[in-house]
């Protein structure tokens, strides 16, 4: 990694990766926001969880896969804390990277502020607000999937027996807040009179403490649940009930567990902001819509070992809502409240 600074002696291999990209060029104009490129551009991403997390494996997936195209070269950061955030940013800016991408829901303003301080560089972040003029080079994004949240709730309320649903979430921010009242608009679909139990265990990767909310909620009543986090579907599997994924496909590891989750591909997004960034058009825009299903930012997964099994009246409706929605005749609505129990 090139610059004036490099990354704290701290930091562990396991934590600052440098892909094997073939392009290994200068770029003809580095760091100029306003001005096209042709090479390879620098991506640089932090991640405040490990890149096995459901959420940021996704941007690492979709990275990758730029980096094999050859249109990128990446390094990242990994369980990068709150307060350690704002100076990798800042690492990453002074070394030169063209692109910087991450997860800022925890330090929307110090991340601003990097932005303004490093106007030549583009910043793509997940974050709760809207676009500011301030920072016309700090583009933001979140995984708006509720289209494919919507068409795993029709599953889940086809596949409950007694219509007590338990969801188990990481924080009630908009980004996790839509996708749950999404899902349960699906489950109304086939169980006008469903019962929901939320939580949120306050951690974006605590497993232990996930499986133990779900237990909680199976003792409850809950017959199936909605995996919003990681050990929701472990509770599912040791107390033989089903549950529904969020953002990623679990079933090859719950193959009796997992009847259909709701996938984010952030390719869409990835693969924009680095067209706009080589063409030079890049600027302070919200890539939400590029998680939109009819965007190929979201979609159902594949029922799998599930095949046959969820009534045909369910699938049916799934298959007439997935081409409404990519054809705009059916909008699915984004609700960015916490959702309560009902």
């Amino acid at each position: 990694m090139s610059g004036n600074k490099s990354l704290p002696a701290h930091f562990s291999r396991r934590r600052l990766l440098k892909t094997t990209a073939a392009a290994s060029a200068m770029l003809a104009m580095p760091g100029i926001v306003g001005g096209a490129r042709a090479a390879a551009l620098k991506v640089a991403a932090i991640y405040t969880v490990p890149v096995e997390q459901q959420w940021v494996s996704r941007i690492h997936k979709a990275a990758n896969a730029a980096v094999e195209r050859g249109d990128i070269e990446y390094v990242f950061s990994e369980s990068t804390s709150n307060n350690d955030y704002e100076r990798v940013m800042r690492e990453y800016s002074e070394a030169g990277h063209d692109l910087i991408i991450g997860e800022v829901f925890a330090v929307e303003d110090a991340a601003r502020q990097v932005a303004m301080d490093y106007p030549d560089q583009a910043f793509l972040m997940g974050s709760s607000f809207k676009p500011q003029d301030d920072t016309p080079n700090f583009a933001v994004f979140d995984n708006y999937i509720q289209d494919a949240s919507y068409l795993s709730g029709i599953i889940a309320g086809a596949m409950t027996e007694n219509a007590n649903i338990g969801m188990v979430g990481g924080f009630p921010i908009p980004e996790v807040n839509r996708l749950m009242h999404a899902f349960m608009a699906g489950v109304k679909e086939m169980k006008p009179d469903a019962t929901f139990q939320v939580a949120f265990i306050g951690s974006w990767f605590d497993p232990p403490k996930a499986k133990e909310t779900a237990f909680a909620q199976i003792d409850a009543g809950a017959d199936l649940l909605y995996a919003e986090r990681f050990g929701v579907s472990d509770a599912a599997k040791e107390r033989g009930i089903l549950s529904v994924g969020n953002v990623i496909d679990t079933q090859a590891d719950y193959p009796e567990t997992v009847v259909a989750s709701a996938l984010w591909h952030f390719e869409p997004t990835l693969d924009t902001a680095i067209t706009k960034v080589k063409e030079g058009s890049f600027k302070a825009e919200d890539y939400g819509i590029y998680s939109f299903m009819k965007y190929g930012g979201c979609s159902l997964a594949p029922l799998g070992t599930f095949e046959g099994k969820v009534p045909d009246e369910a699938m049916k409706l799934v298959a007439e809502r997935e081409a409404a929605i990519k054809d705009g005749s059916f909008v699915v609505e984004i609700n960015d409240e916490e959702p309560k129990s009902s």
